[in-house]
């Protein structure tokens, strides 16, 4: 490399060679005098060439890693992440079949969904740490003594190629050191340039790319999705809004069950494994539905599992009592025309029979019926009690003493008495400390005051003593529970409605319109319209009944009505095509 110094013509310190020549020469173009690049072995070295040396050390700069020993990473994590689900869901399998007082082999088919639901994954969990320890053996046998050996030729034939390729590469550069500093210098401003495009590439391919530890069928919600394909293969009457509730009340470990798990394996869990098993809020309606149906399809796809229909009486009867408060005969009318709307009454229309096919372009499944079944049954109910009432503002009363509708309660009372069935419901003590109820503690008197300290206490404080002593401590030492106010009246809601009076026969009124006359189906996704008190009053209290929103229960409403409207168009259509048969037979004989 040229010195910094200055030519003696111009006095110029801007050097540069000639790569053909060899020669140095200013800025100016004056080669300077007394120098001559050779190329040979030489063992003093002119005052312008320059020689770097790099001094490697052969120690290995350790760091001390931060990180946790006790907490799992990896597939060994996720194994842990799924022993701590097992053991929630046994828990909450105990906790059922003593709320619920259910069989013993209610925990044998747990098991066995589980099992299932553990293959059908997109990502199953591993093996037990089987991997985890052939990897620790693997590394230390890594951190011994390495020797070439015959068991490993390909190792030494490396080593002895690399040798070799380090003194071709020495001689080389010997024989031309200027041009290797040369084509160094380019080849540092390539690299550079390499890493800093590689740098960026995987800067931005990380800020794409999220960590997820576990994905949408690995949370706590699915251990819920197995009870209910359990509940379903007993046969077991059962809701959604069930397990809503006894999560609610934490009755059911869902919500903070982290403090019920030892501290054994709580230790073992990092703070994404934290996040997926600390649930704040109870899942909804459809969202355990969703995750039921894909797990009765799956078993039913791979495994041939066949999870039965629902037991719909006694969920119609608790619609029709529970819910709607209304009297048997509302039990018979929405079960003739759940029949005649093809209810889906199975977790998902895949496993659900092929309809009965009148006309050659009527569908085999409805494929849009993928909704809660007992949502299905309420939006039935609904419907009957509209062809009925009306439910818009005008009076409808039967002419004939075998209407159904003579058997039901009157509209006037029977819209009062609902009101006040949804009054009861925030005075009902299983749900009167549930999120959904606007309840303060300054509305509240002594007794309800204890209650919720005692339901808080259960729910938040975790107890530092063993089983035994607070055990013996409440039975030896209990505390006082008696208060100077006085308890609530407990109301069970749907026996507001009893005694009331029946629908009164229209016998000389002309103008006042029949049950079915006057139908109106109201469009769901109309934004600005509103539906009519009574209705309004009944689709809100009954969506919060099932657990979903008004505009969801009205869009099923809206769908079985325009079923209902096509069925019966269909039915006249026949009766006439038949009438008009019939006519041209009698026709024929005439002639003859």
């Amino acid at each position: 490399m040229a010195p910094r110094r200055k030519c003696p013509v111009c006095g110029s310190k801007q050097w540069h060679k000639d790569s053909s020549s060899g020669l140095v020469a200013c800025s100016e173009g004056h080669v300077i005098q007394n120098f001559r690049n050779e190329s040979g072995e030489t063992q003093d070295l002119g005052n312008y060439t320059m020689r770097k040396r790099i001094l490697k050390s052969g120690r290995k700069k350790g760091r001390m890693s931060r990180a946790d020993p006790k907490l799992y990473h990896g597939e060994r994590a996720r194994f842990h992440y799924y022993q701590c689900l097992q053991l929630v869901l046994r828990k909450q399998i105990a906790a059922l079949i003593a709320l619920w007082d259910l069989p013993p082999e209610f925990e044998t088919v747990c098991r066995d969904i589980w099992a299932l639901h553990l293959t059908l994954l997109p990502r199953p969990p591993p093996a037990e740490p089987y991997h985890h320890m052939r990897e620790q053996k693997v590394n230390d046998s890594d951190a011994g003594d390495t020797k070439p050996s015959l068991d490993n030729p390909e190792e030494s034939r490396s080593d002895d190629d690399g040798d070799d390729h380090q003194s071709s590469s020495s001689s080389s550069e010997e024989e031309d050191s200027e041009l290797a500093e040369l084509l160094r210098e380019n080849s540092e401003f390539s690299s550079s340039d390499e890493e800093k495009a590689k740098d960026h590439a995987s800067q931005k391919q990380g800020v794409q790319s999220s960590y997820q530890f576990v994905g949408t069928y690995d949370r706590p919600v699915n251990c819920i999705a197995v009870l209910v394909v359990a509940c379903w293969t007993m046969r077991l009457p059962v809701m959604y809004k069930d397990f809503i509730d006894v999560i609610e009340s934490y009755e059911l470990p869902y919500l903070d069950f982290l403090r019920l798990l030892p501290s054994d394996m709580t230790c073992h869990l990092t703070k994404h494994a934290v996040r997926a098993l600390s649930p704040h809020f109870p899942p909804s309606t459809l969202y355990i539905h969703r995750l039921a149906s894909r797990l009765a399809k799956l078993m039913y796809a791979n495994y041939g599992v066949f999870t039965p229909e629902l037991n719909a009486s006694p969920v119609l009867w608790r619609v029709v009592q529970q819910c709607l408060g209304s009297t048997p005969t509302l039990y018979r009318l929405a079960k003739r025309l759940g029949h005649i709307l093809s209810l889906p009454l199975t977790l998902h229309h895949s496993l659900s029979p092929t309809l009965h096919r009148i006309a050659p372009g009527d569908p085999e499944i409805h494929i849009y019926d993928n909704v809660p079944p007992e949502l299905a049954l309420v939006a039935t109910a609904i419907v009957v009690l509209k062809l009925v009432y009306g439910l818009d503002g005008k009076l409808r009363l039967p002419r004939d003493v075998e209407d159904p509708a003579s058997a039901l309660p009157d509209v006037h009372g029977y819209l009062s008495a609902f009101r006040r069935m949804g009054e009861a419901d925030t005075r009902h003590n299983e749900k009167r400390f549930s999120s959904r109820v606007p309840m303060s503690t300054g509305d509240m008197d002594l007794a309800t005051t204890d209650e919720f300290l005692d339901f808080c206490e259960r729910v938040l404080v975790k107890s530092q003593r063993g089983e035994s002593d607070q055990q013996i401590l409440d039975n030896y030492f209990p505390l006082s529970t008696e208060n100077g106010g006085a308890r609530l009246e407990v109301i069970a809601p749907h026996s507001i409605v009893e005694r009331l009076s029946a629908t009164m026969i229209n016998i000389s009124e002309t103008n006042v319109l029949q049950p079915g006359e006057s139908y109106t189906i109201y469009h769901s996704r109309d934004v600005l319209g509103n539906l009519p008190e009574e209705q309004a009053l009944i689709i809100t209290r009954s969506a919060k009944w099932v657990g979903v929103s008004d505009d969801y229960l009205c869009g099923v409403v809206e769908r079985f009505e325009r079923r209902l409207r096509r069925w019966y168009y269909k039915e006249r259509r026949r009766e006439k095509e038949e009438q008009e048969s019939e006519g041209d037979g009698l026709l024929d004989g005439v002639e003859d």
